[in-house]
């Protein structure tokens, strides 16, 4: 390929990562906002986070950025730029997905630390801050990395608003070069080394915040073998 059509390409692996960045941010806001209110104790709050959930999981994200980008401006007289428009909509359904990954790692946590806060008179708030999340969100970290990794190759759907994201980059230098094997293969090497970086530095993030809760590191058990210990009956020999 030229300098020109390489230049485009890392033109699109930069909105891929601007994009990226910005959908991940406002999911991961979504994911501990609704995931904590599905452990609310009144259940007017559990139904809205329940029910939000349930939409945003149950709907395409494809979809979801047609609704974003062509429904909802004729409607409500706006139009969002495509950026906005891919990081609401992609952050929002990937939210939902989170949601659930904070919901269950909050109820992995002993009920006795749930109890023991209330012995110390701490509020709800302060039991959540002080004492749930901390030991929920270092579990959280793999699944979470998995679902960054989904959410990475996600923003490859926004192409179909004209966005000139990764996808639509190397499909314009398809176009040029009337290539389809190399262009898509290079396109594939690149998600792939986004992807690798990402999860070496979800890796590094929970052993970092495993190490901060004071997680034992895992011994092996001993297999040396011992003599037993006999008795001296009857006196020396």
């Amino acid at each position: 390929m030229t300098s020109g059509l390489w230049a485009l390409v890392f033109d699109g692996v930069w909105v891929t990562l601007q994009l990226l960045f910005f959908s991940a941010l406002l999911a991961t806001a979504v994911s501990f906002v609704v995931g904590v209110a599905r452990t609310h104790r009144l259940w007017i709050v559990r139904f809205v986070a329940g029910f939000y959930t349930e939409v945003f999981r149950g709907t395409s994200a494809l979809v979801m950025i047609f609704w974003v980008f062509f429904v909802l401006p004729p409607a409500f007289g706006w139009q969002l730029v495509p950026m906005w428009a891919g990081t609401l909509a992609l952050g929002l359904t990937y939210g939902a997905y989170g949601s659930e990954i904070v919901r269950g790692a909050l109820g992995a946590v002993d009920p006795a630390q749930q109890e023991g806060g209330i012995a110390l008179s701490f509020t709800p708030w302060q039991r959540m801050r002080l004492i749930l999340l901390p030991q929920a969100v270092p579990e959280m970290i793999p699944p979470f990395s998995n679902l960054l990794i989904e959410l990475l190759k996600g923003t490859a759907l926004v192409s179909i608003m004209g966005m000139g994201d990764l996808a639509f980059s190397g499909n314009l230098v398809r176009l040029a070069l009337q290539e389809s094997a190399e262009i898509y293969t290079y396109v594939l090497l690149i998600y792939f080394v986004i992807a690798f970086l990402l999860t070496r530095v979800m890796r590094g993030l929970e052993r970092k915040l495993k190490t901060g809760v004071g997680k034992a590191p895992v011994h092996e058990p001993d297999t040396e073998l011992k003599r037993p210990e006999t008795s001296n009956v009857g006196g020396a020999a």
